[in-house]
This record gives structure tokens, C-alpha cells and sequence, in this order.
């Protein structure tokens, strides 16, 4: 079969390797469509994969093909999304129900083989199945929901606050369809791309700009989120949190990037920062969200690219084109 390789000095390229036997508990998936993230890049410049040479995506839905046990749920030919999270089950992280903390996480794409391929084996208890009238390449956008949801799992915005996003990608846009969701007043938008931000506005964002310098808020944001991972917007976003209100690490920033901190303004305004790791038992409610139409496919996903052009799909992200990229292996 075909699948995408990455390797520890950042070579990526698409290569032909045997298909995958399903181990016990598991299914093999013929994936319709993988989505490429900002881990994915991470990975590509040497960080987050446990082991080199490696198949990321962990962003993909698809096709039952094969099943070791048979029994339970599942068949051969069902439609599934594929939950990417590993979790071992037994440090202490998993048994105080924190599992995406995990000692041992890992993660499909990031420390076993991912959906960027024709097949991929995968644990059958990771598998949602579709409903009849959800696209299974569209179901894609399930994971990084799931991430968006757990965002939110760890906040606690009240009814009619003011909301401040860094970053008018995926990520960004799909915080903003859930701060609208949970009942935002205002939900402002920053990123330098003036196409995303076209987006942005389309979604019904209250109001969006290049630079936050650009928006007016009298006494700042009751809560600013960092969807960019830009060590940059995360030192702006930090001093743009009003009294008592929140600040949301969501991006995925570079190991090196560092912040400064105000401790005595966070003491004196009671603001709160805090982060959002992957997701926790929020992979089931994204997946009926989607199904439930809270966001539009075709506005989310740009590009939609055959396997074979995983490493320019891969460039694209890089550069800031478009909102989501898929490759799909049918498309050859």
C-alpha cells in the first residue's frame, strides 16, 4: 500500500509499504480522507513522534475492511472515525480519570502508525461509526472538534462573555463556532492572513483584524484564546485578558517558546491561565455535534489532495494556505 513517511531529519515523502495486520482488539480501516494538522509539521521538523520513521495523521475516517475478533459492534464495512488517543489504562493520570495526561500517551500518527496511508490498523474501541448521512471523508474534522471541545471542557465562560482568538485556521475557526455556541456576546478574531480572516467573518465573527491593535475592547477580553501556537500572539494574549477573566493556551507551540508573565497582575485582576491537551471523552459528543451540522464542511475544508501530494499538502499547511487539507488515498 501507500503511505506517507516522515523520518527524524524532516525528509517526507509518500512510499510504498505492506499493508497492516489487524492484533487482537483491532480493525484495519481503509481510510477515506486524514487530515493534516499542526502536529503533523511538528513531526516533520523531529518533535512529538515517539519513534522515526513514522506515518502521521491522526485526523481520518474510513472504511472497515478487516477485523481480528469478530464479535461486538463492529463489521466489516462500516463507516468509522477514528479516536487517535493511546492511553495505557494504569499510571496514575488514567485511574484519576485524566487519561490525556497520561505517562505513557501516545497517539495514532504519533507513536504508531498513522492515517496518512491507504489502511491503517487501529484499536476497535477508538472506532465511532457514522451515521448514514455524514460523508466519511467529511468526518475528518471529528478529531480536531474533539480537541475544540475539550478546550472548552476546561473553561468556565458564563453566558455573554467577550471572547479574543489568536489564529483564524481550523483550530481558531472551530473555537469560534463553539464560543457562538455556548452563548458569547462578542467573539473577535486576530491573524495577520487576510483570507482566513474572510473566513472568519463568514462564520459570523463579531469582528476580525490583522492586528489586535486593530479591535477595541474597554477593559479587555473575558476570555482570549491562543489558537496559533505563535510565541508572539501568545505574549500579546496575555495582556489583553480583562479583570477576572481567562487565558486559554490551545495552540501548539514550538518546544522552545517561551512567555513572560505579570505574576502580580494575574494576582491583582484574578486572571486565570490555563491549557488544553488533545482530547478527553469529548471524542463521542464532537462526533454528534458533527452529525448534528455545528459545522459546514465545505467552508472548513480547502484542499482536498491524493496521498501522492502529502508533502506539498504538507508545505501548504506550513505556509498558511487555505483552512483544512486533506489528502485522500483513493485519489491517485
Amino acid at each position: 500500500m501507500r503511505a506517507a513517511i516522515v523520518t527524524e531529519d524532516g525528509n517526507v515523502s509518500v512510499e510504498t509499504i505492506d499493508e497492516p495486520t489487524p492484533l487482537s482488539g483491532e480493525v484495519v480501516v481503509k481510510v477515506a480522507a486524514c487530515g493534516i494538522c499542526g502536529t503533523d509539521l511538528h513531526i516533520a521538523n523531529g518533535e512529538f513522534a515517539t519513534a522515526y520513521p513514522i506515518t502521521p495523521g491522526h485526523e481520518f475516517a474510513g472504511e472497515i475492511v478487516d477485523i481480528r475478533d469478530r464479535g461486538g459492534d463492529l463489521r466489516i464495512g462500516q463507516r468509522v472515525v477514528v479516536d487517535p488517543s493511546l492511553y495505557c489504562n494504569e499510571c496514575y493520570y488514567c485511574r484519576i480519570g485524566r487519561n490525556n495526561l497520561c505517562e505513557r500517551w501516545g497517539a495514532i500518527g504519533v507513536s504508531r502508525q498513522g492515517g496518512a496511508a491507504e489502511y491503517v490498523s487501529v484499536p476497535r474501541a477508538n472506532c465511532v461509526v457514522l451515521p448514514e448521512h455524514v460523508r466519511t471523508e467529511d468526518a475528518a474534522l471529528v478529531e480536531p472538534l474533539s480537541c475544540a471541545i475539550r478546550g472548552y471542557d476546561v473553561l468556565r465562560q458564563q453566558m455573554g462573555s467577550s471572547v479574543l482568538i489568536y489564529g483564524a485556521g481550523t483550530m481558531g475557526l472551530m473555537m469560534l463556532q463553539l464560543a457562538k455556541l455556548v452563548g458569547a456576546s462578542t467573539v473577535n478574531i486576530v491573524d495577520p492572513n487576510i483570507e482566513r480572516l474572510k473566513t472568519a467573518d463568514l462564520l459570523g465573527n463579531s469582528a476580525s483584524a490583522a492586528s489586535p491593535d486593530d479591535l477595541i475592547s474597554l477593559r479587555g477580553w473575558d476570555l482570549v484564546i491562543d489558537a496559533s501556537g505563535n510565541q508572539r500572539a501568545i505574549q500579546d494574549g496575555l495582556g489583553r485578558v480583562g479583570p477576572g477573566g481567562t487565558f486559554l493556551q490551545f495552540g501548539v507551540a514550538d518546544y522552545d517558546a517561551h512567555v513572560t508573565i505579570d505574576p502580580y497582575r494575574i494576582y491583582n485582576k484574578e486572571i486565570t491561565i490555563t491549557g488544553s491537551m488533545a482530547v478527553l471523552n469529548s471524542f463521542d459528543r464532537a462526533s454528534q455535534l458533527f452529525a448534528n451540522g455545528v459545522i459546514d464542511p465545505e467552508i472548513f475544508i480547502s484542499d482536498r489532495l491524493p496521498l501522492e501530494e502529502f508533502p506539498q499538502a504538507l508545505q501548504k499547511f506550513a505556509n498558511g494556505s487555505g483552512r483544512k487539507i486533506q489528502v485522500r488515498p483513493g485519489n491517485l
